[in-house]
C-alpha cells in the first residue's frame, strides 16, 4: 500500500503538533508518536477501520482527540 498525504492533512499534523508542544515540552513527539502508530496500523490494515463519510475511514489516534481520515485507492 502507497501512503500520500494531502497538503491539508500535513498542515494539521504539524499544527497539532505546535500546539501540543506548546502545551509541555515533549508532548508534541508523544502526539506524532502515536499518529505514527496509528498510521502503521493503516497500512497493514487499512480495512479495519469502518467507512465513516462515503468512501473516507476513519481511524483514531490513541491518547490525543485526534482522527486521521483516509482512503483507499486503487493503484493502476
Amino acid at each position: 500500500m502507497k501512503l500520500r498525504y494531502t497538503g491539508r492533512a500535513k498542515d494539521e499534523l504539524e499544527i497539532a503538533f505546535a500546539w501540543y508542544e506548546g502545551q509541555r515540552r515533549g508532548l508534541g513527539f508523544e502526539f506524532l508518536d502515536c499518529a505514527e502508530a496509528a498510521i502503521e496500523t493503516i497500512l497493514q490494515m487499512p480495512k479495519m477501520y469502518a467507512e465513516h463519510h462515503r468512501n473516507f475511514r476513519r481511524a483514531l489516534v490513541r491518547r490525543f482527540p485526534f482522527s486521521i481520515f483516509y482512503t483507499i485507492e486503487k493503484t493502476q
